[in-house]
């Protein structure tokens, strides 16, 4: 979906395919019909963005044989689907049933995350829009925190120097400007936006930046203006958006908010749990571990990493922060110019929901993105933003 700014530059809001994860081609083709074109319709547009995510599999089968990126494109343009951006977080096995620290592998510290995400922008280039000169990938924040010293930090800066000067190579000769935007998240070395100024402002030039999803800001308790006014200070470029909301409980002392948030943990994926105290942020690396041991304090809101949909909150005692989204969209797109122009609909955790929220089949999965989409645009339009054909 593209939007025309106030100031003339056109914006683009697509949704993330991790919540369909395929591991290999044919598993991707099978999200564009079975998954992708349905919300496309139910939304009754010509056009849908999707922010795709390509597995470390899929993206080979790409890159050694071009018929295949050939025909990807044109499924893609036969749905009326249209990329911008990937999500190049998850390197595979995004749909095991356990994911929790496995999706932090390979970090930037392995050669395999440089080589990925060289193959990525590769292929983003070719699957650009025609009249469309710009893409974006989102990848993990350096690495997760344990064991990373020294060392193992200068790996990764250097590496992301050297995608750098890949990009910039890429554009020369496909005349596509590719970038990336590392994704702050709790737990990782670059846990915040704060976390993010030091690495990114070391890089020359604008190829690397930063992905703002607003779940992680709101989990790690940060002030989306705060946030915004740092990163514009330090004249760090918001590469894209991922319009997301953590889950949040006001009174976690309370036996009732306690069982109402035990029915968000579950085993795949990894919830880091945050509450803002006047010592400080605390936090532990999942839900689980917040309601059964003693190490976060109660005594006021927790937050935690679990994106539930835009459109549709928890039932009390529990609500989403959507308000910080909300807070964070004004800040990036609602001035006289908008600091970045792509923005992804990111909740794969549907699945993950509580039984009973879950989609019980494709009709509702496709129905429940297309309502968050809706609600991204209506947002969008509040901001004055028009949508076009």
């Amino acid at each position: 979906m593209r939007f025309r700014h106030p100031d003339g530059s056109v914006l683009h809001l697509s949704y993330c395919t991790n919540v369909h994860p395929a591991e290999n081609l044919e598993g991707v083709l099978a999200q564009l019909r079975d998954h992708c074109e349905p919300v496309r319709r139910r939304l009754g547009r010509d056009r849908l963005g999707i922010g795709l995510w390509l597995a470390r599999n899929a993206a080979q089968a790409l890159i050694t044989d071009p018929a295949a990126l050939r025909g990807l494109r044109g499924e893609l343009d036969a749905r009326g689907l249209e990329v911008v951006t990937l999500n190049g977080f998850p390197y595979e096995g995004f749909g095991a049933d356990e994911v929790k620290y496995r999706v932090y592998k390979p970090d930037w510290t392995d050669p395999e995350r440089l080589s990925h995400t060289t193959d990525l922008a590769r292929l983003l280039a070719a699957l650009l829009p025609d009249d469309i000169a710009e893409g974006s990938i989102s990848t993990l924040p350096l690495a997760w925190r344990t064991g990373y010293d020294e060392t193992a930090d200068r790996s990764a800066r250097a590496a992301l120097a050297t995608l750098a000067g890949r990009l910039d190579a890429l554009e020369e000769l496909t005349g596509k400007a590719i970038r990336i935007g590392l994704e702050p998240e709790p737990g990782c070395t670059v846990e915040t936006t704060a976390d993010a100024i030091g690495p990114l402002t070391a890089l020359a030039g604008d190829r690397v930046g930063i992905c703002v999803d607003t779940c992680h800001l709101a989990t790690s308790f940060e002030e989306p203006a705060e946030a915004l006014a740092a990163l514009e200070a330090a004249s760090v470029p918001v590469v894209k958006v991922q319009l997301s909301a953590a889950l949040h409980a006001e009174q976690p002392h309370l036996a009732d908010v306690r069982d109402a948030l035990g029915a968000f943990a579950e085993p795949r994926f990894l919830h880091q749990t945050r509450t803002l105290t006047a010592a400080g942020l605390h936090g532990t690396d999942d839900l689980h571990e917040a309601l059964t041991g003693p190490a976060l304090p109660d005594t006021a809101p927790w937050r935690s990493h679990f994106h539930v949909p835009l459109h549709a909150p928890p039932a009390p005692p529990l609500t989403s922060t959507l308000s910080v989204l909300k807070e964070a969209l004004a800040g990036l797109v609602g001035g006289p110019h908008p600091r970045t122009r792509h923005l992804e609909v990111e909740t794969y955790t549907w699945q993950a929901l509580p039984a009973e929220l879950r989609p019980r089949n494709r009709t509702q999965l496709a129905d429940g993105i297309a309502a968050e989409l809706m609600l991204a645009r209506d947002l969008l339009t509040d901001l004055g933003l028009k949508e076009l054909p």
